[in-house]
Parts: structure tokens; sequence; C-alpha cells
């Protein structure tokens, strides 16, 4: 399963130059827990999470802290997107591998990353996304599998069974070559493991 395969597109983005304040709204109404920052030219230029936001806009409650607390100056702290956000942020392409891009977000610890295509960004890759096509019982993918096999050989002429993410294909196939079809059309089912193609026993006659 490739990162083209469950990435959101088109992209929520903010501009480099607008108000933390409008980031912030569009991180609450479009429910996503970070945004990719552009420039004029609608470049990628940082990343800007829900704690990038919340950096020095809390204020403080007098009455839950027992010494006085230091003088802040509201007009000290940031009020562009440019001033919080992260810039360098870690990307993927549209062809890598999920794995590649979950092992991404938890080396660097991000919730989310950017997609470019030739230097375009073409769409995103939530934590959440990875979990969604991952989490899915056995009885789901079996009916998924069994159903684009299906599709494919106008009929069945396989049986899949998927146990623990293991999607296991039995059955005749013409020549090896069919038999690869088989096992890349089984894996591409989001959620499958791995996939174990068998041909099944020739009958025996006399």
């Amino acid at each position: 399963m490739r990162a083209k395969d469950i990435m959101s597109s088109p992209v929520h983005t903010v501009a480099q130059t607008a108000p933390v304040e409008a980031a912030a709204e569009l991180v609450t109404v479009k429910k996503v827990t970070a945004l990719p920052v552009v420039d004029a030219a609608g470049r990628l230029v940082g990343m800007v999470s829900e704690s990038d936001l919340l950096w020095h806009r809390v204020p403080a409650d007098p009455s839950a802290h027992m010494l006085p607390l230091p003088n802040t100056d509201p007009a000290g702290r940031p009020g562009l997107v440019a001033e919080v956000m992260s810039a360098y942020p870690v990307t993927t392409r549209p062809e890598a591998d999920v794995a590649e891009v979950a092992e991404l977000m938890l080396e660097h610890d991000v919730r989310s990353i950017p997609v470019l295509d030739d230097g375009a960004l073409v769409g995103i890759v939530s934590r959440r996304d990875i979990l969604r096509v991952m989490v899915r019982s056995d009885d789901v993918l079996t009916a998924e599998v069994q159903h684009r096999l299906d599709e494919y050989a106008g009929g069945p002429r396989w049986t899949a069974v998927v146990e623990g993410g293991i999607a296991r294909v039995t059955g005749e196939f013409r020549d090896d070559t069919e038999q690869g079809i088989v096992a890349v059309l089984a894996r591409t089912v989001p959620g499958v493991a791995a996939v174990d193609v068998a041909a099944a026993e020739p009958r025996r006659t006399g």
C-alpha cells in the first residue's frame, strides 16, 4: 500500500502570512492536527501544528498559582503563522510505502506528513489515516480480497481467506504470471500485511 492510496487530497493549507488565529480556526473547523504552510507561490515552506498554535497564546490563571506571575506583554505574542511554524518539514512521495511513512512519523514525532510530487503538494497522510486502513477485521479483509479476485477473474476462480492480516489464496492458475497477478491484487487491499498464494492440489484420477 502506498501513500497515494490513503492520503487526504486536496489539502487544507494556510499561508505563512496568515494570523495565528486564522490557522487555529482552520484546524478546529477542518478537524486536523496540523496544516501545511505555503508561500505566495503555493510552495510548501513549513508545517504548523496544534501545539505550535498554542505557543504563548493561552493566558495563565492567577488563581491557580501561589507565586506572582511574571509580567507578560500580549503585544509580544507571535501573531503570524510564519513565527510559530516548523520549517523544513518531513515530507514523503505518493509512491512511498505506508510502512515507510509510519516509520518517518515515529522517528520525527510528527502526526502528519505532506505528500509532494515533483515539489508540488498533492496530499497529506496522518496517523489517523494509517490506523483507519490498518485496523480492519479479518472478515472485512477476506470479503474485499475475494471481491477483487472475483472481479478480475469474472467469477469465483480462487478462494481467499485472511487470518491475522495474512491473505491465503488457493485455486488453479494458468501459469506463474497469473499467480503473481493474484498475489499483487490481494496485497493491494489496505490492511493485508502479507499474501500466500498456493495452487490447488491436482485431482487424482483412477
